[in-house]
């Protein structure tokens, strides 16, 4: 396979994520659409590792670089699901729109 076609397939992912934090309300689709965007990258950096690698040498540093951003991404999850769940318990919503001013 050729590298545009990884490359295609990361912009469309990327896009649709961004389309989904742009215009989502609810925080829980607004995280999975960063997700996505996250997944668009991993797809970059594997297919460039891929691709700088053709020679026949053996370059992990796409894959590698790619395990320290599913390490961000699991972070990150924890930590907004945990931050949902608090604004859920004070708000009685986890609509997006309605968290213009963050008070104590």
């Amino acid at each position: 396979m050729y590298l545009n076609q990884f490359l295609l397939l990361a912009a469309i992912l990327f896009c649709i994520g961004l389309y989904g934090v742009l215009v989502r309300r609810n925080a829980v689709l607004v995280l999975m659409s960063i997700e996505l965007i996250l997944n668009s990258v991993n797809i970059n950096l594997v297919a460039f590792g891929a691709w700088w690698s053709s020679d026949g040498g053996a370059n992990y540093s796409g894959q590698v670089f790619a395990l320290f951003v599913i390490a961000v991404a699991a972070a990150e999850v924890g930590v907004g699901l945990a931050l949902v769940l608090l604004i859920f318990r004070n708000r009685k919503s986890i609509a997006v729109d309605e968290l213009d001013a963050l008070k104590g």
